[in-house]
């Protein structure tokens, strides 16, 4: 039922609403995988990032909504939450930590369903255009998952006032890149370095589709904490994966803990 929902409103009101009123370009949906699962992780600039990729693209797309849409009191609310469940969107905690962490398992089951899951690892819009850095559950997802990484680019998709008031968008592009296979380190979900260098890589793709001038720092630190009207000069780095060198694969760390039982193996034999 949930599919039945998804088509009707994507392409009885949302399709034709964002080819009328923004006139985005999609570029190289080619690079979408055609069938089973994967994670579309992208740049996010404004609120019409969520429904212009999805309103697009062929496959259907589910993005996970924070958990406090589908808890709100009231008419309004609960009439939102009543619409994200029939378009089969599924709850995220993104509290942070633990709570976080144990409330991927609904993304996780669409994922093993085949479905596609779209992700924004900046996990709130840029407060000035700008690509901030990454938080880790999109290599989570990648790795404990064994599924690609699609980045995407959002161009130019900031909502502005067209005629008559309604929302348009001027020169806007959303380009997808090539799928991105971690599965070389799926051993090593658990490895906070393993997790760091996956999520930056992943947003340095971000970056190459999108333009952006990157700030490692977290965008929620300037928006609502420490860093609030900052000077960010010192945290500005040409690319997100400036400096990183990728860790050792499952593999390489296979080969090198039997040589080391070799090498151990020959000396207690030698003496």
């Amino acid at each position: 039922m949930d599919g039945v929902w998804y088509r009707f409103f994507k392409y009885a009101l949302f399709r034709p609403g964002v080819r009328l009123l923004m006139h985005p370009e999609l570029v190289d949906e080619r690079n979408i995988p055609a069938t089973g699962p994967a994670v579309l992780a992208s740049n996010h600039l404004d609120a019409g990032d969520t429904f212009t990729l999805p309103a697009l693209m062929r496959r259907r797309l589910i993005w996970p909504a924070k958990k406090e849409l589908f808890e709100g009191k009231g008419l309004r609310m609960r009439i939102v939450a009543r619409f994200l469940r029939a378009v089969g969107m599924v709850p995220l905690d993104r509290s942070g930590g633990r709570a976080s962490v144990d409330a991927m398992g609904p993304v996780e089951a669409e994922l093993a369903a085949g479905n596609l899951i779209g992700i924004f690892p900046e996990g709130t819009r840029t407060p000035d255009g700008r690509l901030y850095r990454g938080h880790t559950g999109v290599a989570r997802l990648a790795l404990e998952n064994g599924v690609p990484v699609v980045p995407v680019g959002m161009v130019n998709t900031r909502l502005r006032r067209g005629p008559l008031g309604l929302p348009t968008m001027k020169g806007a592009r959303i380009v997808i890149g090539a799928p991105l296979d971690y599965t070389p380190w799926r051993g090593q979900a658990d490895s906070v370095r393993v997790l760091r260098w996956v999520t930056d890589d992943v947003m340095a793709h971000i970056q190459q589709l999108s333009g952006q001038e990157y700030v490692n720092v977290y965008a929620s630190r300037v928006k609502y904490g420490n860093l609030k009207g900052k000077d960010l000069t010192g945290h500005l780095r040409a690319r997100a994966d400036e400096g990183l060198e990728a860790p050792p694969t499952d593999a390489e760390l296979a080969a090198r803990d039997a040589g080391s039982a070799e090498r151990s193996g020959a000396g207690e034999s030698h003496d």
